[in-house]
């Protein structure tokens, strides 16, 4: 009876050429496992590697094999090496093969397949579906069925147009080979990694129990992908809401913060593709660096904004009713203020000096009659867009492709819906070219209603900012930044 607690052993195998490196890639979440090239061979010895939980107990072994190139031929030796009256089972064919001069010379490639299929627990037979049916592939199988081990068919490539899809099952059907799985290493279905467990599932059945958590597993740590994603992006759009660069009204000053603000906010939109690569476990090749277009800034001084006047009188509590003894005074100072205005901000001050630091600048700034410079709302929107596109193209990309992500598809994010973009091409090692991504801008066009109110709030805190003037983040940003991050959450 097979070891619950010991990894499930499977092999990756098939003709030269199919994606098996490309699918070890994409399970393993891994671009640099193995050598992939449009060439046969390029796999000449057995590697492996391991998938492991969360709490970093392995759950699979997972072993590249080279290419099966002489299947025919390995068979035509079978029946000339063994006598037909020895009637020797599948296994025991394989071995004597393996104990032949061959296994070292002629067949030394197919033999190391063999090998490592002897002692495994199910083979993932890789099958590009683009590829006609051909008889070198019936004897591939028949070769692998002789060892005695369960094989699941992986049609690969399979949202190409070329795809065979159909012939193929059918062939595998007349095999015997009737549960198969569709798994395009280049762009994979969000459920591809849990229909392929729940295939093995049925063919190792006393071994369900560890692909079943595995499968729960690997939906637990897609989730807190997802979640640490849409905080990243928060955290992005807060810090661009919060930005504020007092500038001087004049033309040249205008001109030289416009330049600094722009420069902070793209800055800072970079940093978090390149973490969001991190996350996902992307070279930062996978998306290089687009600049993003951000014309549309806000001047003005908001400073008696209701949202940031009541976040001050929160803040100076019972200190409210002294400080606004001090409004008729403070209306002196102020001058274009307002009686009402005034005295609130009177309220402020008299109310808790502590915030004379935060508004005190800005107060003065105002008076010698500057400006302040923000991100302007459709920016914010489209930052925000940008990375919710991006995060959906990462969940829909396998570790096998190279052709970078497509970055027209992530500027049209914002285009009406009637006018969402078509699908656009993915190409990777194993001759991907005409495989065909889904489209991960589908349905993004705005932002949570949710998202916005919290946006407005964070522009009250320029504090809040890590590309500001002077970050000081609090408990509050933290919790705003949750909020956001949920909402986010939801719009996926």
């Amino acid at each position: 009876m097979t070891d619950a607690t010991l990894p499930i052993d499977l092999a990756v195998v098939g003709h030269t050429n199919t994606g098996k490196t490309s699918l070890l890639r994409t399970l393993l979440r891994d671009e640099l496992f193995g050598e992939v090239a449009d060439q046969p061979g390029t796999t000449r010895h057995v590697e492996s590697a391991q998938l492991l939980s969360n709490d970093g107990k392995p759950m699979l072994i997972l072993r590249d094999t080279p290419g099966l190139e002489d299947a025919m031929g390995v068979l035509d030796y079978l029946d000339q090496l063994i006598p037909h009256e020895e009637r020797l089972d599948g296994p025991e064919r394989i071995q004597r093969l393996l104990d032949s001069p061959e296994a070292a010379g002629r067949f030394e490639q197919e033999c190391r397949v063999l090998a490592t299929v002897l002692t495994i627990d199910a083979a993932l037979y890789v099958i590009d579906a683009r590829d006609p049916v051909l008889p070198k592939h019936r004897d591939e199988l028949m070769l692998l069925a002789a060892c005695g081990r369960p094989i699941l068919p992986v049609l690969n490539f399979t949202r190409s147009p070329l795809a065979n899809i159909t012939a193929w099952r059918e062939a595998l059907a007349r095999l015997g080979l009737h549960a198969t799985v569709d798994f395009d290493t280049v762009a994979p279905a969000l459920d591809g990694e849990s229909q392929m467990l729940d295939r093995l599932a049925l063919m190792l059945d006393t071994q369900s129990a560890t692909l079943a958590a595995l499968r729960s597993d690997l939906g637990q740590q897609r989730l807190k992908r997802l979640q640490d994603a849409t905080r990243l992006i928060a955290e992005l759009l807060v810090d661009a809401a919060a930005l504020r660069l007092p500038c001087a009204q004049d033309p040249t000053d205008m001109a030289t913060i416009t330049l600094v603000l722009r420069k902070r906010t793209r800055d800072r939109e970079q940093d978090c593709v390149h973490a969001l690569l991190k996350r996902y476990r992307f070279s930062k090749m996978a998306f290089p660096h687009h600049p993003l277009p951000l014309e549309g800034e806000r001047w003005g001084m908001d400073l008696f904004n209701p949202q940031a006047l009541r976040n001050f009188g929160i803040q100076v509590g019972k200190g409210l009713a002294t400080g606004a003894m001090a409004g008729a005074t403070l209306d002196m100072l102020t001058g274009g203020l307002s009686l009402g205005a005034a005295t609130l901000l009177g309220a402020a001050i008299g109310g808790a000096w502590q915030g004379a630091n935060q508004w005190g600048k800005r107060l003065m700034g105002r008076l010698a009659g500057n400006m302040e410079m923000t991100v302007d709302d459709p920016v914010l929107h489209l930052l925000g867009l940008r990375q919710l596109a991006l995060v959906r193209a990462l969940e829909c990309r396998g570790h096998a492709a190279m052709r970078p992500i497509d970055n027209d598809l992530m500027a049209q994010t914002v285009a009406p819906a009637a006018e969402a973009p078509p699908a656009a091409d993915d190409a990777a090692a194993d001759s991907e070219t005409d495989v065909t991504e889904p489209n991960p801008s589908a349905a993004l066009h705005q932002l949570p209603a949710d998202v916005q109110t919290l946006l407005d709030e964070a522009r009250t805190h320029p504090s809040w900012s890590n590309i500001g003037e002077a970050p000081s983040p609090d408990s509050r940003r933290d919790q705003l930044i949750g909020q956001m991050a949920h909402a986010l959450f939801l719009a996926l």
